[in-house]
């Protein structure tokens, strides 16, 4: 591991001045579950390391109010939060598709250490970027090597992306499908942007996954509060994984709907598939199979199967589009609180 500077400023502002105008020589520390294995694999080698970890409470707390009419909470997360905080928040009681989401990534060590913040900025874990030896195209390289070598775990939503990778964010799908929004601070001052628009498919070593700049910091999440004329609010995660535990999932689906008022009517669908695509993919096409039908276990099924719409699997990796259908189906159902069947 390359020698650094370590910092630990004690406002996100002090933190910002820290940071350098270009990727590489400066790298924020949260959690560490991330940088720390990019340090020991040499992908990451900054000059400067700057923790978050002294910075003031808001950073560090989940903020509940609930307004007047609103059937869901309106929810503040700070950027410092860690999973096993969001997995076991009270607050969050609206919101099981980010609970549930978040106590499953990794096992306890990593919901402890990791944070919000580190798990929406995260890198890839394709396994020729996080080859030392392996000079791929998010490292200077000219060729991505997953395109036509071992990529059965990588993207199948595929067209018009030179790098195969599949975003590594659990939670990014989640927020993404309740319409989050995420505020940013940058020497410039402070900005918000959508979660949806946060993400990018990165084709150099120029770029990262997200489209935060290198002197910018992730402070908070906002979502909730909806309007009552939509009635309940409705939303899961379900995720197909290889094994139950520390491990990255192969398919996740999170949808968030609301039921028109006295029936099973889906409104306001939002479906989000997460670990298919360079960046978080919002399926409109399962979308718009599902907006105004009733759930039911064939208008589930079809909105699964529209999921899939636009995928380009790679050579090793076809089997995703059957599981996309899966995935999408049963987070619909679980929302909806359909009996899980498929669990013994």
């Amino acid at each position: 591991m390359k020698n650094f500077t370590y910092y630990r400023p004690t406002t996100a502002e002090q933190a910002v001045a820290l940071l350098d105008g270009t990727w590489g020589r400066t790298e924020l520390l949260a959690g560490g579950t991330d940088l720390h294995d990019l340090q020991k694999e040499y992908v990451a080698q900054p000059e400067k390391v700057v923790s978050l970890n002294g910075l003031g409470k808001e950073f560090r707390r989940i903020g509940a109010i609930n307004p007047p009419g609103a059937f869901s909470p309106s929810i503040t997360i700070g950027g410092g939060v860690t999973l096993a905080e969001i997995a076991a928040s009270k607050d969050l009681a609206a919101y099981p598709a980010l609970t549930t989401a978040a106590g499953l990534i990794g096992g306890p060590q990593i919901r402890n250490m990791g944070t919000l913040g580190g798990n929406l900025c995260q890198r890839n874990r394709c396994w020729y970027f996080r080859d030392e030896h392996v000079q791929c195209l998010l490292k200077g390289g000219r060729k991505c090597y997953a395109t036509e070598g071992e990529n059965r775990y990588h993207a199948i939503f595929t067209t018009g992306h030179p790098c195969v990778i599949v975003h590594p964010s659990t939670l990014a799908p989640v927020l993404i499908a309740y319409g989050a929004k995420a505020d940013v601070l940058g020497p410039k001052g402070k900005r918000t942007i959508e979660v949806e628009k946060l993400f990018q498919a990165p084709k150099s070593e120029a770029q990262r996954e997200h489209t935060l700049a290198s002197n910018e910091v992730l402070l908070s999440v906002q979502f909730g509060s909806d309007s009552p004329q939509f009635g309940n609010f409705f939303n899961a995660s379900y995720e197909v994984r290889h094994k139950q535990a520390y491990d990255w999932p192969a398919v996740q689906a999170a949808v968030a709907f609301h039921f028109k008022q006295g029936s099973k009517t889906a409104e306001g669908v939002r479906i989000v598939l997460g670990h298919v695509a360079p960046t978080p993919l919002v399926a409109e096409s399962a979308a718009k199979a599902l907006e105004g039908k009733e759930v039911t276990e064939a208008t589930a099924a079809a909105a699964g199967k529209a999921a899939t719409e636009g995928a380009a699997p790679l050579s090793q990796n076809a089997y995703k589009l059957k599981l996309v259908e899966v995935a999408v189906k049963r987070a619909i159902l679980t929302a909806a609180g359909a009996k899980r069947y498929w669990e013994v």
